[in-house]
């Protein structure tokens, strides 16, 4: 069903790249858009997972540099029944994480500085647990090739606004196009996205055993990138679809164009879950201060705490 999903998916972002092309050029511009739309597929394929990770400029790590995140990934992977991922760390305050990868076998999971500091082991394994999730259900190459994608229409549509056609008519049609085209792709993106963060949030609590931490990262998370911004995240919005949480700042318009469902819903999902599996939660899960992270010797409160 995810291949059906993802060919689904990039058989409407090759469209969406075909008509932009034709409002920017004609039937000639059609045909040259549709051709680069088979090359960024290609080259998507291949290489979406090292755009994501070196546009957030991930650094990967490894039983030294990183000792207890390598050693909670791979007891996590093993229990998921998936070879072990590539584990990469990112220099960012805000609290986050997201998977990548064209197959299990070709696959890395990310996490921000920001959520070793803000999460306690339980909940940073529910984090890491879920990314598994989007790792076992192959829904990385979906997330991955459609962020490369729909980033490339954005570029396209941009591209047209300042070169396009020189008369008026041309001119209002770029205009047009940099405006909904952009838009299209996103929600095309989130018609993918946001289902399957309640499928990798149920499978990654079945992973790591305790639904009721996953839900308190996930409240940790919400409120830390409410607060903490992530201008990388900013400059590449196209992988906003990839994190835990919508690391972008502007998300006043949740329901309708949120890349990822409510987070409350999210939790009342996860909370659910843990009575069905007879989970309880750990001591202070809930609780709004921050967590001692193993990662770190000091005790810290979140600005969001």
């Amino acid at each position: 069903m995810n291949t059906v999903k993802t060919g689904m998916l990039l058989a409407a972002l090759t469209a969406l790249f075909g008509v932009v092309g034709y409002l920017l050029g004609g039937t000639a511009g059609m045909l040259i858009a549709l051709g680069l739309a088979v090359a960024t597929n290609a080259f998507a394929y291949w290489n979406s997972d090292r755009l994501a990770l070196a546009a957030h400029h991930a650094v990967e790590v490894d039983e030294r540099a990183a000792p207890e995140l390598f050693a909670m990934v791979r007891a996590l992977s093993q229990r998921a029944g998936l070879p072990m991922p590539k584990v990469y760390l990112i220099d960012n305050p805000q609290p986050n994480a997201f998977a990548t990868g064209r197959n299990p076998e070709n696959a890395a999971v990310a996490a921000t500085t920001g959520i070793l500091q803000a999460l306690s082991r339980e909940e940073l394994a529910g984090v890491m647990a879920h990314e598994l999730a989007h790792i076992k259900n192959r829904d990385t190459l979906t997330m991955t090739i459609s962020a490369t994608i729909a980033g490339a229409i954005s570029s396209l549509a941009q591209f047209g606004l300042f070169f396009g056609r020189g008369n008026r008519g041309g001119a209002m049609t770029g205009l047009l196009a940099a405006i909904i085209a952009p838009l299209a792709a996103m929600i095309l993106q989130m018609a993918i996205s946001r289902s399957r963060e309640y499928e990798a949030d149920r499978i990654g609590a079945e992973i790591s055993g305790q639904p009721l931490a996953l839900a308190s990262a996930l409240a940790k998370i919400a409120g830390g990138v409410a607060h903490i911004p992530n201008p990388d995240a900013e400059s590449h919005p196209a992988t906003a679809p990839l994190f835990i949480i919508n690391p972008l700042s502007g998300q006043g318009m949740d329901n309708l164009f949120s890349t990822h469902p409510a987070t409350e819903n999210r939790i009342a999902a996860l909370q659910a879950l843990a009575q069905q599996m007879g989970a309880t939660a750990a001591p202070g899960a809930f609780s709004r201060q921050a967590s001692t992270s193993p990662w770190n010797t000091s005790t810290r409160r979140g600005p969001w705490g």
